[in-house]
């Protein structure tokens, strides 16, 4: 009896494990809208560059003016989660210089390495995943264009069970889509073209948005504000809900993306002064189209706790 149980145990144990193997199997972009995209426009690249803030995250820490085109990596993202450091993703052989337009497409779409693995989502692949292809086939180019560099990263500082790469197959079929995040019936050409740049390459639900206990972002609070990953200070709301941006306009949005300054005589500070360096880089009516967007989306009261 003994022994017919334990074989029970082992046969459910490995039907288990099967099923965890093949549910967090990683995913990859159709190979056919791959080969649809024309050959990249890294003129147009560098904007899509900048719309994505690139240099934020892989530029090295405190890089100024050309230096933030060298994409050497190194920055450490404190979470609750363990320390992530950003790599290389300049075009030389310790960073992607390797790579495909298929290889950056999988990764920036799917999370998914060019060795199969997946990536973790300090990595805003969540939000990418909402991105056009030849918008990437474009942004390919133009890295190609960079200057290269010979740093080499260091590894993430995990503990377990966030060491284990392969349970996040099961985190992205929660949270993983390319479905937009809001449906505006009324949306206008210029809050469509908002809204793809704050949905995708932009990335701001990724910081604006409150998240779970694993990391998932609550959508039904999209861009309420929340605890700062880091664990100190808060990102604020940019709803017109209470605490946000209902007393701003438009154009008050928009100037603030691209100067700094906010209608109250203030500054953007903390790591908005970097996306304001990345976002200044945009044409007028992508800023524009970013605030008609922000004020089109529905209000929610600040989404992290009120400071005591």
């Amino acid at each position: 009896m003994m022994r017919k149980l334990a074989l029970l145990v082992i046969i459910l144990a490995l039907i288990g494990g099967a099923g965890f193997w093949l549910l967090s199997a990683p995913s990859h972009v159709d190979p056919a809208k791959l080969a649809a995209a024309a050959p990249g426009d890294p003129q147009r690249g560098m904007s899509i560059f900048w719309q994505g803030g690139c240099a934020s995250c892989h530029a090295a820490p405190g890089a100024k003016g050309d230096a933030r085109l060298v994409l050497a990596g190194g920055v450490n993202l404190v979470t609750p989660f363990g320390t992530f450091v950003t790599p290389n993703i300049s075009p030389s052989k310790q960073g992607i210089g390797d790579w495909s337009f298929a290889d950056l497409a999988n990764a920036m779409m799917e999370g998914v390495s060019p060795d199969g693995r997946h990536f973790y989502p300090a990595f805003p692949y969540t939000s990418y995943a909402r991105m056009q292809v030849q918008d990437i086939a474009d942004l390919y180019a133009f890295l190609k264009t960079l200057p290269p560099s010979g740093n080499v990263a260091g590894p993430h500082k995990l503990s377990f069970p966030f060491n284990i790469r392969r349970g996040l197959g099961l985190w992205k079929r929660l949270y993983l889509s390319p479905q937009p995040v809001l449906t505006i019936p009324t949306a206008t050409d210029g809050i469509k073209r908002g809204q793809y740049l704050v949905e995708g390459p932009g990335h701001c639900g990724e910081c604006h948005t409150p998240r779970n206990a694993i990391g998932g972002p609550d959508n039904m609070q999209w861009l309420a504000g929340a605890k700062a990953p880091e664990g100190k200070g808060v990102i604020p709301n940019i709803t017109d809900g209470q605490g946000g941006i209902d007393s701003w306009s438009e154009k008050d949005i928009s100037y603030a993306l691209e100067s700094g300054f906010t209608p109250d005589f203030d500054s953007l500070g903390g790591s908005m002064t970097d996306v304001v360096l990345n976002l200044a880089h945009l044409e007028p009516a992508d800023r524009d189209a970013i605030a008609a967007y922000l004020k089109a989306v529905p209000a929610h009261p600040n989404g992290f706790p009120a400071a005591k």
